[in-house]
């Protein structure tokens, strides 16, 4: 790695400051989430089905994860800095085209579109990785995600708020004003930080095998996909099991959906904290090890009885503590497989989080009815953080056996 010059806020020629990178990486994640409490009404104005209407979650999640099997690669070859500004810019007339959608397709369309921010949260993580090693990355993008996630813990209580008193296109005017203030910080912040690549892309490409033969790669990218897909399946589920299963308003919803972000802050102070202590393989086992008491004590709470809206919600804080615990490590981990790569690998782990979250998402929507309550939610939920837990341990073991190799071979 090449020597990287100091940060200096609002100074092209030297990497973009820690708060750009939060709002970079803050901005792409309130995207996802300032409308949901908005989600029922919003079917009631386009006069069409919670199923249908929920896809702007599910297909949001499908085309992220899509883009950033690009955005990495790319931002490798061309560099950081023009890749961000031209998907902001995007990014800020899709947010339009949202405003002004006459009915769902055509809503639908443009919140699809909407998914190119996704580059800000990819190559948030890629810059730090370039400018600091393994263990510190882990802790510097434990701190960025941390102010990362005060943006969907504070967005869909402001969403609700904005939904009740000027309805919900308040919530997309806003993140067109948000998006306007992210491009100009970054026009004047966001230095270069990626190497040179003399290559062509084709030859860039066939670097990828390098990449692809690692098993600790493909390790931490389940870990992640899996221990973050309850999350995205909260996402696509929670909205209806608040308004229909509990007959939540939307500002109450907004709140209650707050609860699992401020977990997701706590087990990121906790990871920028630790991280660098403890490693960051063990920080990925008790993230994983934590997310399960979330749905899990849920189940077993509304199995016995107590289903209600403070018992489902209020346990999501655990989902929300273990992924901030293990995703910046598990983050970190893929990342630092093949440094050269760093921007790719951070587009092919992040597609694989989002993609199986968009599957997941779309799953627990299509499952849910007034009939079935919150049961198929759950049950998804425990489901992928029991596998995210197996992963965690599948690392740990490929781990040993390369440092007995490493042991013997010396």
């Amino acid at each position: 790695m090449s020597e990287i010059p100091k940060a200096c806020f609002f100074d092209r020629t030297t990497p973009p400051h820690i708060s750009t990178l939060i709002l970079l990486a803050g901005v792409s994640a309130l995207s996802m989430t300032l409308f949901l409490p908005s989600l029922p009404n919003m079917t009631r104005d386009f006069e069409t089905d919670y199923r249908l209407m929920q896809l702007s979650v599910a297909l949001y999640l499908f085309v992220n994860a899509v883009l950033q099997v690009g955005v990495g690669p790319i931002s490798d070859r061309v560099g950081r800095r023009p890749v961000v500004l031209l998907a902001v810019a995007l990014f800020i007339m899709a947010t339009a085209g949202c405003l002004l959608a006459p009915n769902v397709e055509i809503f639908l369309a443009f919140r699809m579109a909407q998914a190119i921010i996704v580059t800000g949260m990819v190559l948030s993580r890629a810059v730090v990785r370039d400018m600091v090693p393994q263990e510190q990355a882990a802790s510097m993008i434990g701190y960025v995600t941390m102010g990362m996630a005060l943006a969907p813990m504070l967005g869909p209580v402001i969403g609700g708020f904005l939904d009740e008193n000027f309805g919900w296109k308040a919530n997309f005017a806003l993140l067109i004003l948000l998006g306007l203030v992210l491009y100009i910080i970054c026009h004047f912040d966001l230095g270069e930080t990626a190497n040179s690549r003399p290559t062509s892309f084709r030859q860039q490409m066939r670097e990828y095998p390098e990449l692809f033969r690692s098993r600790r790669f493909w390790g931490y990218c389940i870990v992640a996909t899996f221990a973050s897909g309850a999350f995205f399946a909260y996402l696509g589920g929670a909205p209806f099991v608040g308004s229909s299963v509990y007959g939540l308003s939307p500002s109450v919803l907004g709140t209650y959906f707050g609860i699992a972000a401020l977990g997701y802050l706590i087990g990121n102070f906790i990871s920028g904290r630790f991280a660098t202590r403890f490693g960051i393989n063990r920080m990925v086992l008790l993230g994983t090890a934590v997310t399960i008491l979330g749905p899990g004590v849920t189940l077993a709470l509304t199995l016995f009885g107590y289903d209600n809206p403070g018992s489902f919600f209020g346990l999501m804080i655990f989902v929300g503590i273990g992924n901030g615990i293990a995703l910046p490590s598990a983050t970190a981990g893929m990342l630092s497989v093949r440094p050269h790569l760093a921007g790719s690998a951070s587009g092919i782990g992040g597609a694989m989080m989002i993609g199986g979250g968009s599957c997941l998402s779309a799953l627990s929507g299509s499952l849910l009815s007034e009939a079935t309550r919150a049961y198929p939610l759950i049950g998804i939920m425990l489901a992928s953080e029991i596998l995210g837990l197996i992963a965690a341990l599948y690392v740990i073991w490929v781990a040993r056996l390369v440092d007995r190799k490493s042991t013997s071979a010396s």
